[in-house]
């Protein structure tokens, strides 16, 4: 592959090069649930992840894109390129419907007592007693144990940024006493789940939650590196420069006026190095409020908001 190519797609979605189109639809629709934002609550990780696994099954699915990112070239248009999700993230199920033109069946809800589902309309025919030659009754074989419920496990695993870049061995102790050998994936990072099927008791998956941070709050996925930073309110509208740790030491880094939550800024190959390539660190800015406000800072918060107000009545009603 071309060095070019900076980005696996293939690892992105979890397959090995080459995957036929239903393993690659398949692997598509286990990652974007994954990493839907509207399914990760608050996780920070969850929008960047899905918008890299939406690229990912972009390029791989069209013949045209994929050969390009193969060879190393520029995209063959400018889709690849342009963020669909400036405007938002739609619900997880309208979006496969869009894409897919089908949405996942919904669950069967449980019948009421007293109401009889479709499998259940039969009764049951009464079980009589099994006789003996002599006309005695004989007892019925006992039921066979109870089956235990399939319950889910999961487990934290903390890694260094090397042992997520390269791969790593760890050993797992299950509950019944058994060691599983688990190899990570390479380029894995911060917040992937590795699951283990049907090894718990009854048979549920065995999930291993992957962590990848620093000391300074550095969070790892693959090659690249994410921070958050927090500012106050007047920092965010009137801009700043603070400094922020990187994988290579502190560097002051400008915070532009007008800066809301969320906004990412890029500090260019400030990321994890492997052979020829090096991710980029981002940063996420979040304002902060502080808890406690003395009578100056409030006077002046209070007097923000009559000057919102006094905007929001100048404004032409649209109707």
């Amino acid at each position: 592959m071309s060095p070019l190519a900076t980005v696996d797609y293939w690892q992105v979605l979890g397959l090995e090069p080459g995957a036929d189109p239903a393993s690659l639809k398949r692997a598509f629709r286990q990652q974007a649930r994954r990493w839907h934002p509207d399914l990760n609550g608050n996780d920070p990780v969850a929008e960047e992840r899905f918008k890299q696994v939406n690229e990912a099954y972009a390029v791989l699915s069209d013949p045209r894109r994929r050969r390009a990112w193969e060879a190393g070239e520029e995209p063959v248009d400018q889709a690849v390129d342009t963020d669909p999700f400036a405007s938002g993230f739609p619900p997880f199920e309208d979006y496969l419907e869009r894409l897919f033109g089908e949405v996942p069946r919904p669950r069967r809800s449980a019948p009421e007592r007293g109401t009889s589902t479709e499998e259940d309309l039969e009764e049951p025919l009464e079980r009589e007693p099994a006789h003996d030659r002599a006309g005695d009754v004989t007892a019925s074989p006992p039921p066979p144990p109870p089956v235990p419920a399939a319950s889910d496990v999961e487990t934290t695993v903390l890694l260094t940024p090397e042992q997520a870049v390269a791969g790593t061995r760890v050993e797992l102790t299950l509950r019944d006493g058994t060691v599983v050998e688990v190899w990570t994936p390479p380029m894995a990072g911060d917040g992937w789940r590795l699951r283990l099927a049907g090894v718990t008791p009854g048979g549920g998956d065995h999930f291993l939650q992957l962590r990848v941070r620093t000391a300074e709050g550095l969070r790892v996925d693959g090659l690249r590196v994410h921070y958050l930073l927090e500012i106050s309110p007047a920092e965010a509208a009137l801009g700043c420069q603070r400094v922020v740790p990187t994988l290579e030491g502190p560097v002051r880094l400008r915070v532009p006026r007008g800066s809301s939550s969320g906004r990412l800024l890029r500090l260019r190959e400030r990321g994890i190095a492997a052979g020829d390539r090096r991710g980029d660190q981002l940063v996420e800015v979040r304002i902060v409020v502080p808890d406690g406000l003395d009578e100056a800072r409030e006077a002046l918060y209070r007097r923000l908001q009559e000057l919102d107000d006094e905007q929001q009545e100048d404004r032409p009603d649209d109707g």
